[in-house]
């Protein structure tokens, strides 16, 4: 008969420690067991079956306390562990449930401690934590790997930080840390996993500095997952290199985040030697669609084009699905590589497996095959564009329309730059810029002008544009244009600045428009701009150059525009003593000493060879011969004249006009005369180092003279005894004195030659007083 044990009659002697039920029979007593009252056995009737001395602690599973039939069992532990489950569950926390726990007839153990907690739900961690907290304050509480690690498991980091990082100090100020490693391990890893940051990197620092090496890998793993996803690739290259000091083995897991991590953060090596390990590990298996696309837009991006050609051609081998951001990372370094040829092949290979392409890749091909000067296969790609759906950037407008008009093709220019009006988009300015200069370039001014005004109603400043363009008619000789195009600008209320305006003027003068020119000149000095000397020397050699006589007059009256003080000395150069009230000597020195040669002297340099071509034309040779003794003394052509004592006097004229050539061989003839007439010093020769540009002018006049230079390739030499004779002749000494004979005086030359009785004689050599210093 199975009998149950009824509530007891205890005559307790003192309420001391939970009790078990003797039984009616026992079999065998623990040694030491102490009794401490009677217990009386009832049926269910409550008639008293049997009594038994005592009542002490059993421990459940070791002392039979329980009854089956005339039996006696000890409780199952399962049993015991389910009775203090079941106590945590109803009573949950607080003071009751320590009240409950601490009066079971047996105390629990830590195995049994640790049976009762792997049977509570998962999902309610409060009376888990009760349980644990009430066991800390027992007397026959050990800590365990096991009770911590199962709490740490089961509690929410999101509202439970507080108690895992409590766990994670209680294990990690345990005498021995490493006897907890699956607490650590939890702890580490359900912060990591729920995106504790800071509690988790924590930890981690900690148990690094305390030396501790027994993190798993998939500790390691959830670490290096929030780094990364927080951005912190420095911190979790750290957390990789502690792993691998440690000895933990990586996984796959590892490999699909470190792989990455370091391609994208530019340790390019790193990750291929990496990702190498990782195909050479067993069990680890192939690398996922996702590493193999980083790893060939980090090879691409970075130019390592074939290995990232070879990582592309891998992944395709293993049986993974080409995505599209793969192939456009392809494509797009082949092409900024200068590829455009493999991009291409690499395209169409895309199209044909059936990838649609994105609109970044679109816009990037279009631009390349555009700038390549591919125009019709760029129109095509931009035509797929559109049918696709994609609506264009302005910059692949604006590189289309650049391109074209580049290229000249002002139909499909237009036609592009009209098609992104229509569709909204607002042209750039450099968009503007090209077609502009196209427009100029192929001379269609009033398109030009109508699109021009159509950049300034965009709100672009259109001043600098509208004179470059001017500048494009200057440079390219189209001078009527280019005055066409000022005069738009005019009527537009456009402004452009002196130096187009110059440069205009000096077009027109060089193409005979004067008419145009001098109000050109009017407004370049109405504008505060100096006219300097340069600028008036290049009007005077357009008047040295001129033969109309309406023209001459045109340019004369340029030249008073100008307002130069050269323009004050040119016309009291050409007036009488009367008017100058001085010497022409006197008055030249004086405009030459008021020059600044430190800042104007080749320019006083050029004004002076195009002066002196100018009265030689017109006939001044006095005049001239002056303003090359002038020039000579202000060491404007200081290296003309060389004195090398007895053994050879030179001129060198190379470097000057024919005018200026012709004066100072004239003026240096009579200084070499009168060092050798008046002075008797002979050298052994002249020179007069004309170059061959000159050489056949002074040549051929020279030669009028019956001189004795000998001609050579780029010098005219004589002997000094030679020379000496020459200077004797009488039209020797006309032509040094005065001016360069004419063609009557030559001829009358030659007949004195040939018929020396008609010659008058020449009673002296003496230079006339009056001829040498003209007034």
């Amino acid at each position: 008969m199975l009998l149950r044990a009824g509530l007891p009659q205890l005559r307790r002697r003192a309420v001391a420690l939970p009790l078990s039920f003797a039984p009616r029979r026992l079999s065998s007593e623990p040694p030491g067991a102490e009794w401490t009252d009677t217990v009386d056995y009832l049926d269910e009737t409550g008639e008293v079956l049997s009594s038994a001395p005592g009542a002490r602690p059993a421990v459940p599973g070791a002392e039979p306390t329980i009854l089956s039939g005339s039996s006696a069992h000890p409780l199952p532990r399962p049993a015991a562990a389910a009775r203090l489950a079941a106590l945590a569950l109803r009573l949950r926390s607080g003071p009751s449930l320590s009240a409950a726990l601490s009066a079971l007839p047996s105390p629990p153990d830590p195995s049994l401690l640790l049976l009762a907690a792997t049977s509570l739900p998962a999902s309610d961690p409060t009376p888990l934590l009760s349980l644990v907290a009430w066991s800390r304050h027992q007397p026959w509480f050990v800590p365990s790997d096991d009770l911590s690690s199962l709490v740490a498991a089961r509690l929410q980091p999101a509202t439970h930080s507080s108690d895992l990082l409590s766990l994670f100090d209680d294990a990690l100020a345990h005498p021995d840390p490493a006897t907890f490693p699956k607490t650590l391990n939890a702890v580490v890893s359900a912060l990591a996993t729920h995106g504790l940051l800071e509690p988790a990197f924590y930890c981690f620092k900690r148990l690094r500095d305390a030396g501790f090496r027994g993190l798993e890998t998939p500790t390691y793993n959830a670490l290096l997952s929030v780094l990364l996803t927080r951005g912190l690739a420095f911190k979790a290259f750290e957390v990789l290199d502690e792993m691998s000091v440690s000895g933990c083995a990586l996984d796959k897991g590892t490999y699909e985040l470190a792989v990455p991590a370091l391609a994208r953060a530019g340790r390019i090596d790193a990750s291929r030697k990496l990702f190498d390990e990782m195909r050479q590990r067993d069990g680890v298996g192939r690398a996922s669609p996702g590493v193999y696309s980083v790893m060939v837009d980090v090879l691409a991006k970075s130019g390592r084009l074939d290995a990232a050609m070879g990582m592309y051609r891998e992944m395709v081998a293993v049986g993974h699905r080409v995505s599209t951001s793969v192939s456009t990372a392809m494509v797009e370094g082949l092409v900024r590589a200068g590829k455009l040829d493999a991009g291409m092949e690499l395209w169409e290979e895309m199209r044909r497996g059936g990838l649609r392409p994105s609109f970044g890749l679109y816009t990037m091909v279009v631009e390349a095959n555009a700038r390549s000067g591919r125009l019709d296969v760029a129109a095509k790609l931009f035509g797929d564009m559109e049918k696709s759906g994609f609506f264009p950037t302005p910059a692949t407008y604006a590189c289309l329309v650049e391109m074209h008009a580049s290229a000249g093709q002002v139909d499909i220019a237009m036609r592009m730059y009209h098609s992104m009006a229509n569709a909204g988009t607002r042209p750039g300015l450099s968009t503007f810029t090209a077609l502009l200069t196209m427009l100029a370039n192929k001379r269609l001014l009033d398109l030009a002008a109508k699109v021009l005004l159509e950049m300034k109603a965009s709100g672009f400043p259109i001043e600098v544009t509208a004179s470059d363009l001017l500048m494009i008619y200057i440079k390219d000789g189209s001078t009527e244009l280019a005055l066409r195009w000022l005069r738009f600008m005019g009527s537009a209320g456009i402004r452009t600045n002196n130096f187009i305006i110059r440069q205009l003027f000096e077009s027109c003068m060089k193409m005979g428009l004067y008419d145009s020119a001098r109000p050109l000149l009017e407004t370049y000095v109405g504008a505060a701009a100096k006219v300097d000397m340069i600028l008036y020397t290049s009007i005077l050699a357009h008047l040295v150059r001129c033969q109309d006589e309406g023209s001459e007059w045109a340019i004369m009256d340029i030249l008073s525009v100008s307002r130069h003080k050269a323009h004050d000395f040119m016309c009291g150069l050409f007036t009488g003593p009367e008017q100058r009230k001085k010497p022409v000597l006197s008055f030249v020195r004086e405009f030459f000493q008021g020059i600044d040669y430190d800042n104007e002297e080749s320019a006083a340099r050029y004004f002076v060879n195009v002066l002196l071509n100018y009265l030689v034309l017109m006939g001044q040779m006095n005049r001239a011969r002056c303003v090359w003794k002038v020039a000579y003394e202000n060491k404007l052509f200081p290296k003309a004249i060389v004195f090398d004592q007895h053994i050879a006097w030179s001129l060198d004229i190379r470097n000057l006009s024919v005018g200026a050539a012709l004066v100072s061989t004239v003026h240096t003839l009579h200084r070499f005369r009168k060092r050798m007439l008046y002075y008797g010093v002979v050298p052994r020769r002249i020179k007069l180092v004309t170059g061959p540009t000159l050489k056949m002018v002074v040549a051929q006049v020279l030669a009028s003279l019956e001189s004795p230079f000998e001609v050579s390739k780029v010098v005219l030499r004589a002997p000094g005894d030679s020379v000496l004779e020459w200077f004797k002749k009488p039209i020797v000494q006309q032509f040094l004195l005065n001016e360069i004979p004419s063609k009557s005086d030559v001829l009358m030359h030659k007949l004195n030659v040939m018929f020396p009785s008609s010659a008058p004689e020449v009673r002296s050599l003496n230079l006339p007083r009056s001829l040498g210093m003209p007034r």
